[in-house]
């Protein structure tokens, strides 16, 4: 079977907000802190998307991603996975515009840190990783995103929400769910145990 992971808050912990702020700091620039556990650059400080864009790109702020530590017990359980014969497919919103090579970036970060995978799409939206998943055969999408799972599940592909202080508060949206790699990696194997049972 095939399953999908996002790499963003889901594979690892991206410290946003601490780096904006450093950046805002070093610089002496205006901003102030908007959302700490925002998901998205624009929105943890209360700077504009070109802003943000600036950065990422010209200032640094591509390590946010490129150092980011992978979760606790994402590499063993993808390991787990492929041992078990299931395909990996790494699912990314990341995108030309902050990450210029966003599948080379994506393959560094994953094999410095040994996650294994067996294909890496990126520049997916959030909102199409649904119907990417249901359009590609994916039995399973784990993402940090609840509008991807919502996507997915309304395409009819089971899908675990990687929870985090971010999106918790609508982590009921989603049929299934865990807080650490633990239990995300024990929501998909009873789905993949539940989806054989059915056939």
């Amino acid at each position: 079977m095939k399953i999908a992971v996002d790499i963003d808050d889901t594979l690892n912990i991206v410290r946003r907000a601490e780096l904006a702020e450093e950046y805002v700091k070093r610089k002496g620039l205006p901003f102030k802190l908007s959302d700490p556990d925002a998901r998205a650059f624009a929105k943890v400080l209360d700077w504009t998307y070109e802003d943000a864009t600036k950065f990422v790109r010209d200032e640094g702020g591509i390590v946010a991603f490129t150092d980011a530590e992978a979760r606790k017990g994402a590499r063993e359980a993808l390991s787990g996975w492929r041992k078990a014969g299931h395909e990996i497919v790494i699912l990314t919103g990341r995108f030309k515009e902050w990450f210029v090579r966003p599948e080379r970036v994506s393959r560094d970060w994953l094999e410095k840190r040994h996650i294994p995978y067996d294909e890496i799409v990126a520049e997916i939206p959030f909102k199409e990783k649904g119907r990417y998943c249901a359009e590609h055969g994916v039995s399973v999408l784990v993402d940090d995103s609840v509008e991807a799972c919502l996507g997915a599940q309304e395409n009819g592909v089971p899908a675990v929400l990687a929870i985090g202080r971010h999106n918790a508060a609508r982590a009921r949206e989603i049929a299934y769910g865990g807080a650490n790699w633990a239990q995300i990696d024990a929501a998909v194997r009873h789905i993949l145990q539940s989806g054989r049972e059915e056939q």
